[in-house]
């Protein structure tokens, strides 16, 4: 039988993976077509949340480190990251018409500042709750569950908002809904039972920051293929948003066709990616994720057919999934062990960095070179990132290693 928190971690995980699915999913969209968001505004969508969260950081562990329950306060933080969303639904009240993406966009902003505390105290609040000879199996099992939980709540909203997308009350049904499934996300939460932590003992002092963490080679190398590869991935979100929506006249249906295969295609491809990277190596398999990544950019504005994209998009679904996977993996593969915490957060601090800046550099391709040569650059980078890994691994990685999945 399951244990008790678990149980309610994947409660509260359902609760959340449905008010993100009501309300994230669509902020391009909404921006799009009923804020008369600019192309520059709707890179802005992708790039706020990462800057904020790069931001929010050192504040948030301080707060959690002097918090006596960690369960109030990220209980409390994803109430207000969710009561944020009311705010989008009377944001189409503002009488200048030309103020409101704008004020969108701040809201979006700041929305990720109680996130940025939730995320990282809720990472710290489970890590005390779930044995580590239990972590692989529920985080597996959490994980599955969730990606249907979001696989079906996607297909509903398609269905349901079909010929709805340029229907100013229909996002404000969405986001009400969004904050009233982002209730009972912290209603549940609050039910998790936070064991008490001593205050006995001596404090250890630990540095901020070990930079003997540069002198492994093989950890350099890895960091700089996965910056370039997650900027050459990131630069396109907000090109594929602006070509779906602007170019194709993709709907509400066809976005949430797009996520719904997808994500059917990841949840079926998960265990291939993890037998190939145990036959293999990590970094090698990772290559040819890469590769199918890069096609992704190319294949997409071969055609403004609905039906041939939504195949694209679920296409991308299997290589994505080898991604998903395997870049973790890699960080803790290539990362000396007795310095491994540090590594990991210089990774995540120069990813959130990376982050704002690559949809940036793609609004820009776009605006100065078209949509379709802005792709074809993004495939070209992509490639290249590819090209990088497969240098990792002939320098590193011949030798097929131990997965740590």
């Amino acid at each position: 039988m399951r244990p008790y928190n678990e149980k309610i971690s994947i409660y509260n995980g359902m609760a959340s993976t449905v008010a993100m699915n009501f309300s994230n999913n669509f902020f391009p969209i909404f921006a799009i077509t009923i804020l008369s968001a600019t192309n520059y505004q709707v890179g802005l969508i992708s790039s706020l949340p990462p800057l904020m969260a790069l931001l929010m950081t050192i504040p948030a562990a301080i707060l959690l480190n002097r918090a006596h329950e960690h369960k109030k306060l990220v209980a409390l933080s994803i109430l207000l990251a969710r009561i944020m969303f009311l705010f989008i639904v009377v944001v189409v009240y503002i009488p200048s018409e030309s103020m409101q993406a704008w004020a969108f966009l701040i809201i979006v902003a700041l929305m990720s500042v109680p996130n940025t505390v939730a995320n990282i105290g809720w990472q710290t609040l489970i890590s005390g709750m779930i044995s580590e000879s239990r972590r692989g199996e529920f985080f597996s099992d959490r994980n599955r569950l969730l990606t249907m939980v979001g696989l079906v709540s996607t297909l509903v909203i398609g269905i349901v908002m079909k010929d709805q997308s340029n229907n100013v009350t229909a996002y404000q049904i969405l986001f009400a809904i969004a904050f009233g499934f982002g209730l009972l996300e912290a209603f549940i939460l609050m039910k998790h039972d936070e064991p008490r932590t001593s205050g006995s003992g001596p404090l250890v002092k630990k540095k901020l920051m070990e930079w003997s963490i540069f002198k492994h080679s093989s950890f350099v190398w890895f960091l700089a293929a996965a910056l370039f590869f997650n900027f050459a991935w990131q630069m396109a979100w907000g090109i594929f948003n602006i070509y779906h929506v602007r170019v194709v006249g993709a709907t509400i249906f066809w976005i949430s066709m797009f996520s719904v295969g997808n994500m059917l295609m990841q949840i079926l491809t998960f265990p291939l990616w993890k037998k190939w990277a145990e036959r293999k190596s990590n970094v090698r398999v990772f290559v040819y994720a890469a590769i199918g990544m890069a096609s992704t950019p190319f294949l997409t504005v071969l055609s403004t057919n609905l039906y041939y994209l939504t195949i694209v998009q679920t296409m991308s679904g299997f290589f994505l999934s080898g991604v998903v996977l395997l870049l973790f993996n890699l960080l803790l593969e290539q990362s000396p062990e007795a310095s491994r915490t540090y590594c990991i957060t210089t990774y995540n601090v120069l990813l959130a960095l990376v982050a704002f800046l690559a949809p940036q550099v793609g609004i820009w391709l776009l605006n100065s070179w078209g949509v379709e040569t802005a792709m074809y650059i993004n495939s070209g980078l992509r490639l290249l990132s590819a090209g990088l890994f497969f240098l990792v691994y002939m320098l590193y990685a011949r030798e097929p290693k131990r997965s740590l999945l």
